[in-house]
């Protein structure tokens, strides 16, 4: 007989069509160590990345959302990682200013895409900040992340760019030392993230904003299973976050599973190729 009175139901979770920016890995290598997930040592498969990437693109335009392209530019082996590029919400797009030189010229590239797009209210940053990699947008405000890549200044000069509130979260573990690797957003009010990433009293933030969060497990954050993308109902997921993702079934999300282990090597995944595109 099943407990009607302790029987929970997951709830129905609505998706929303999102547009996305991605670059293709045409140029993808690891040949510095700017993370420590990068061992440039270690030689990379470009072919094998290719077909991974283009996997996480096909499962988006499955959904029925709208991807957009940008073109790699020789030498820039991580422009792959969109998502580092900038900030873009209500049309308005807060450019990034990458830490390491290395990544630099990816600021400029992409600031390209977004004039030709007609995002034409851009920001140049004045403070270090490294676009969705450190922030996560959802209804009401902004989650942001230093410790690591972005610097706190950056925190109050996005709120005023954008005029949307900006929380400050603070990252303390190298291995997740952007906001993404550590903390997605599930829908507008709701999210995942793990909590030994963050300093005591931005744990105590999260859990007193976010109390029916999931939480995932040490093992599923160093699958990169944060690094995930949720459109409200559907949540593309590192494959190897087996726990995760049951977790998101449980609760009424529909996982799609995708291996980005190639791409994993230079500490990335699903969400930093993506850079969501907020009009």
């Amino acid at each position: 007989m099943i407990d009607t009175a302790t029987t929970r139901t997951a709830p129905v979770r609505t998706a929303t069509r999102r547009e996305y920016l991605m670059c293709p890995p045409d140029h993808f290598d690891v040949v510095y160590a700017i993370n420590p997930w990068m061992d440039p040592a270690m030689p990379v498969d470009r072919g094998r990345a290719t077909r991974q990437w283009a996997e996480l693109r096909d499962a988006y335009r499955g959904l029925g959302h709208v991807v957009h392209l940008a073109e790699p530019v020789p030498g820039l082996v991580d422009m792959v990682f969109a998502a580092n590029c900038a900030l873009v919400v209500d049309s308005l797009v807060y450019g990034a200013r990458f830490r390491h030189p290395e990544r630099a010229p990816e600021a400029v590239a992409y600031r390209s895409w977004f004039a030709a797009a007609g995002l034409t209210g851009n920001r140049d940053a004045e403070y270090v900040n490294e676009g969705e990699g450190d922030f996560a947008v959802l209804r009401d405000f902004v989650l942001a992340g230093t410790g690591f890549r972005t610097e706190p200044e950056a925190h109050g000069e996005a709120q005023e760019f954008l005029g949307r509130p900006v929380v400050s979260l603070h990252l303390t573990d190298p291995r997740f030392y952007h906001l993404d690797t550590a903390l997605f957003v599930l829908d507008e009010e709701n999210l995942a993230y793990y909590p030994p990433a963050f300093s005591p009293g931005s744990r105590a933030v999260l859990a007193r904003l976010f109390p029916e969060a999931l939480i995932a497990t040490r093992a599923d954050a160093l699958a990169l299973g944060l690094n995930s993308v949720s459109d409200g109902a559907n949540v593309v997921v590192a494959a190897a976050a087996t726990e995760l993702i049951a977790q998101l079934a449980a609760n009424g999300y529909r996982p799609i599973p995708v291996d980005l282990c190639e791409l994993a090597r230079a500490g990335g995944g699903a969400k930093c190729c993506t850079l969501e595109i907020r009009r």
